[in-house]
């Protein structure tokens, strides 16, 4: 069985960082201010029906603050779990490339300004990535690392069009063979037990992404939360969510069906406490990471394992 330095069975974000800084850094998440064409009119109105009324980024830094009060008000949110002074700006609320690139650009080269932050990981869509928008990335990643989070969640059309994404699985290709050009690491966001999708469903979409020329992924179970359109959905007609063990068993599962190199950089959500209606085991992340890592263990399970490159 594999074992990584940070002794886990499976290549941790912690891991990943520490190789790269050479030490622990701390992720801070930061609103900017921006949409997403799912929200504003040009592809739908409300978003993807599983994401909050924060664009999920609830716990995200936002107001009328200038980028340095935002960075300070982040870090003092997470002065108690870490005495670090290296940290990562987390563009997370909602798509952070979908904008004028001569108005967005600056707000990340603020970002990047400050002594503080070590690197830039930018959440956004497939769909707000402009080849000018993508020369500028590239720019910025000769600064300081710089990484683009995808929404991709599955590769099944049918489930993407259940909950609203908005753009079909060659548009996601094609931005990430042009981010690629650019030489910008990319960290693809699944969702795993997604309405109607079963065991090889979600499978699938491991396998696709496993041999996918991408950074990390990061997993995610579906959260019901109440400020999103999916809840009404789900009070008015309930189906079913996976309990925790299933879950587990799944992640596990996936997690071995990918290269070695790929960085794990979220194998659990962690939903805002106030608004989520269910799952309601997915709260305790603790015992979430626990039971995966002993499930793991007690299986002789490791990433990798089952990998078919």
């Amino acid at each position: 069985m594999k074992i990584w330095p940070d002794q886990k069975p499976y290549y941790s974000a912690n891991q990943y960082y520490r190789e790269i800084f050479g030490d622990k850094v701390y992720k801070i998440s930061l609103d900017i201010g921006c949409t997403c064409p799912t929200r504003d009119g040009s592809k739908g109105i409300g978003g993807c029906t599983f994401c909050s009324s924060r664009g999920s980024g609830d716990f995200a830094i936002a107001g009328p603050m200038d980028v340095r009060e935002k960075i300070d008000s982040a870090i003092k949110m997470v002065a108690s779990k870490s005495s670090t002074n290296k940290f990562i700006a987390y563009l997370q609320s909602f798509s952070n490339t979908y904008g004028p690139v001569d108005q967005l650009v600056p707000i990340y080269e603020e970002i990047l300004a400050d002594e503080r932050v070590v690197g830039l990981s930018i959440g956004t869509r497939p769909d707000c990535l402009p080849d000018a928008m993508i020369a500028e990335l590239g720019r910025l990643a000769g600064i300081k690392p710089l990484w683009i989070e995808l929404g991709l969640q599955t590769i099944h059309q049918k489930t993407a069009d259940i909950f609203h994404r908005g753009y079909e699985l060659p548009v996601y290709e094609d931005a990430a063979a042009r981010l690629n050009r650019a030489g910008i690491p990319i960290i693809v966001h699944l969702i795993v037990g997604l309405m109607g999708e079963t065991y090889d469903d979600f499978m699938a979409t491991i396998d696709y992404v496993a041999k996918q020329p991408i950074s990390g992924v990061k997993l995610s179970m579906l959260h019901i939360l109440k400020d999103s359109l999916l809840y009404n959905e789900y009070i008015e007609k309930p189906f079913p969510l996976l309990d925790e063990e299933t879950y587990i068993k799944w992640v596990a599962e996936a997690i071995t069906r990918l290269p070695e190199q790929m960085v794990i950089h979220r194998v659990t959500g962690d939903g805002n406490r106030k608004t989520l209606v269910a799952p309601k085991w997915s709260a305790n992340k603790r015992r979430v990471l626990t039971g995966l890592l002993r499930y793991m263990t007690e299986n002789g399970m490791y990433q990798g394992l089952n990998y078919k490159g």
